[in-house]
């Protein structure tokens, strides 16, 4: 800090709480010249305050930093087990599908499967289906309503690949089957 902001703090040191705390009696700004002064004052406190506040980010980076270090092999032996334990479930599963959870008395393994569902790809294509198909699923201002159409849209195989049809069994151009996923998480 500054000599001259240091010279502004040891004047008023510990007055503004001790002895007006004692005295009853509170600083009072009566002309400019004390006015100047309580405006020193708050200068000197301001940058007192941002001295303390750039240590204490130096510190919180330097911290961070060390934290990132520190964790960065404990938190890749973690995925790695989080990937052995997936792939010894997806075996479970394969042999018994019933087995969403894997309990042993230090955790669960728990899988959960989404379906196969529309995924929209492109989007002129679609609303282009829909106009042709006086479908109730584009807005005035050609936008399409994706939300509301895919819940009328269906995953069926047909020779061997899986489509999207609409509820006539029409294929729908523009959307792609986004394949069944299933999922690990593992509880501690």
């Amino acid at each position: 800090m500054n000599p001259l902001l240091a010279e502004e703090l040891d004047e008023l040191d510990g007055y503004v709480l001790s002895d007006a705390e004692e005295t009853g009696q509170t600083f009072e700004i009566t002309d400019l010249d004390s006015l100047n002064w309580a405006l020193r004052k708050v200068h000197a406190y301001d940058a007192q305050l941002k001295e303390i506040q750039t240590v204490a980010n130096s510190e919180r980076q330097r911290i961070d930093s060390w934290e990132q270090r520190e964790s960065k092999g404990i938190n890749e032996s973690i995925q790695f087990f989080h990937n052995l334990i997936a792939e010894y479930h997806t075996k479970v599963l394969v042999e018994d599908p019933k087995k969403k959870t894997l309990s042993t008395p230090y955790g669960k393994s728990k899988s959960t499967t989404s379906k196969a569902q529309p995924d929209q790809q492109n989007e002129e294509q679609i609303i282009k289906f829909v106009e042709e198909n006086n479908l109730p699923f584009v807005e005035k201002v050609p936008k399409l309503k994706w939300a509301d159409l895919k819940k009328t849209l269906k995953v069926v195989e047909k020779d061997g690949e899986q489509i999207i049809v609409d509820g006539n069994g029409q294929v729908v151009p523009g959307v792609a089957v986004k394949p069944q996923t299933t999922t690990f998480k593992v509880e501690i």
